[in-house]
């Protein structure tokens, strides 16, 4: 292994801080940043693709694990810092530099990697649902180990009936395995934001047969679009939808949150 010097050191030497507007929290605890780069598995020559590295501190500890790292960073303040890890590990980092909401990751890639990043908190549900969506599957990717807001990372694991299931709950469970795996206190960070954080871990599944990603997402947004409302109202806007709900006997005085995953793709499945 080089001999990196140590992470406050990099900082301070090329004058870097966390930028609100993009999102950033740093993390320097070498061993909570080993401890999520272990979360996906054995990344031993696995290909890795991580968001936002700033100045690398994640990205240190995924390349400690043996991983051929493929880093996008769009802050250009972060990009000498990055170079000298790309440096220490020769081969193993490709530094992107561009907005990563803005790029074709599987063309990037080219080959299946996992995702292992500590998500801009102004993007990460944007790239999240993006990585879940299309009609493809099993994706590229073949995990998800994501940092998240706590409150976010509850909402995609969350099961029916309780006031954080919703859609992101859907998309995350239908076709995938979501788990949290890991909660991280506030203190961890510079700057410490002011909420908890928590890292969850996704991994593709079985799709159901004879449903569209496509209406699945239209039915769960009109749906808890306006939770509060029963579904014989939220689901007005979806031609088919209240017909389909006859059809498999659910009654429409329910409410979103009332509805089982399975009882969504269902109804995805007869207007698919």
């Amino acid at each position: 292994m080089p001999d990196l010097p140590p992470l406050r050191e990099v900082i301070a030497r090329y004058g870097l801080s966390a930028s609100k507007a993009l999102g950033q929290n740093f993390l320097f605890d070498s061993q909570l940043l080993d401890r999520i780069a272990a979360i996906p598995g054995d990344l031993q020559d696995k290909a890795v693709l991580e968001i936002g590295p700033g100045p690398g501190g994640l990205t240190r500890a995924l390349l400690k694990a043996g991983a051929r790292v493929t880093a996008i960073e769009m802050d250009d303040r972060c990009l000498p810092a990055l170079a000298e890890l790309s440096d220490a590990f020769p081969g193993k980092l490709s530094v992107i530099h561009g907005d990563a909401m803005k790029l074709d990751h599987g063309e990037i890639m080219g080959e299946p990697f996992a995702v292992v990043a500590n998500l801009p908190y102004n993007v990460g549900t944007a790239l999240f649902t993006g990585w879940l969506g299309g009609e493809d599957w099993p994706p590229l990717w073949t995990s998800l180990t994501l940092m998240f807001q706590q409150e976010v990372a509850q909402r995609i694991v969350a099961k029916p009936g309780g006031s954080a299931y919703g859609r992101l709950a859907v998309l995350a469970q239908w076709r995938s395995s979501a788990q949290l795996a890991m909660k991280v206190h506030r203190s961890a960070f510079t700057p410490p934001p002011k909420v908890m954080s928590a890292i969850i871990h996704v991994e593709p599944g079985q799709m159901p047969g004879g449903v569209s990603a496509k209406t699945l997402e239209k039915v769960t947004a009109a749906a808890f679009g306006q939770r509060r409302k029963m579904l014989r109202q939220s689901l007005k806007s979806v031609p088919g939808a209240l017909s389909a709900m006859e059809q498999l006997g659910l009654d429409e005085t329910r409410r979103a949150e009332t509805l089982s995953i399975d009882e969504f793709v269902s109804i995805a499945r007869i207007l698919s």
